[in-house]
């Protein structure tokens, strides 16, 4: 269920922002125009930024309120007790920069600001945020753990800097201060597959990248990518994609 979902918008300038839960290591990101956040306001964290100070920094912070979000919801035929906001930090979304931006426009106008106008805008975005960004939970009692938005940036950060490394999810859990069996289910349960299966299917992405946009051999590639040899290369690279990298080359 839904409680006030907390809309962070950068209209303007850069910054960099760090975010962490209550206690924790700090996270950082850089954020410009059109970066937003996303959080559903039902356990706090902390957020602090630093700003360029020879360039203006706008913030715009939105609130949407339960009575809305509940209503949109029903619209579209979901269950509002079933449903939960993903958490979002330092995202780009060109449809919500296009509706803030024309809601700050309104506010700041000379004129009066019209309610319908903005009451028009505020609807469209809810129904965005609904169809891209909630998830419909198996009940509303049983809400699965998810990873908040910096310790899942941090964890996917991690394992792209060293896909030509072993996977280890001891060192990931850690990185997190969570525990593996914790770590795991949260990093499933936020991205639709376990943290060795991501690994793999961005370790092959990469490796598709390098048998199309350079002349390595496939040996080369095999050495730098993590393989044990050739054989496994080829191996796991047919069964993710269902052709050799010899033949993927060719197409």
């Amino acid at each position: 269920m839904f409680d006030v979902l907390l809309l962070v918008w950068i209209i303007s300038g850069e910054a960099q922002i760090e975010e962490r839960e209550l206690t924790g290591e700090w996270t950082k990101s850089e954020v410009g125009s059109g970066s937003f956040f996303l959080t559903q306001t039902n356990a706090p964290y902390l957020m602090r930024w630093q700003a360029d100070p020879d360039r203006p920094f706008e913030v715009l912070h939105l609130y949407l309120g339960l009575t809305l979000v509940n209503r949109v919801a029903r619209s579209l035929g979901l269950n509002p007790s079933r449903l939960s906001m993903r958490d979002i930090s330092s995202g780009q979304d060109a449809f919500i920069s296009g509706v803030l931006s024309g809601l700050t426009a309104e506010i700041q106008t000379t004129h009066p600001a019209s309610s319908l106008f903005v009451n028009g805008l505020l609807e469209s975005l809810t129904v965005h945020l609904l169809r891209q960004y909630a998830r419909t939970q198996p009940s509303p009692t049983s809400r699965p753990a998810q990873l908040p938005a910096w310790k899942l940036r941090k964890a996917l950060d991690h394992m792209e800097a060293h896909l030509a490394e072993p996977f280890d999810l001891d060192f990931l859990a850690g990185l997190c201060q969570m525990s593996r069996f914790h770590f795991s289910r949260s990093f499933h349960n936020t991205m639709g597959q376990s943290p060795s299966r991501w690994f793999i299917r961005r370790r092959v992405e990469h490796t598709k990248e390098l048998l199309s946009q350079t002349n390595r051999s496939i040996i080369e590639i095999t050495l730098t990518s993590g393989y044990e040899s050739a054989s496994h290369f080829a191996q796991m690279f047919r069964r993710e994609t269902g052709i050799s990298p010899r033949d993927f080359r060719k197409l």
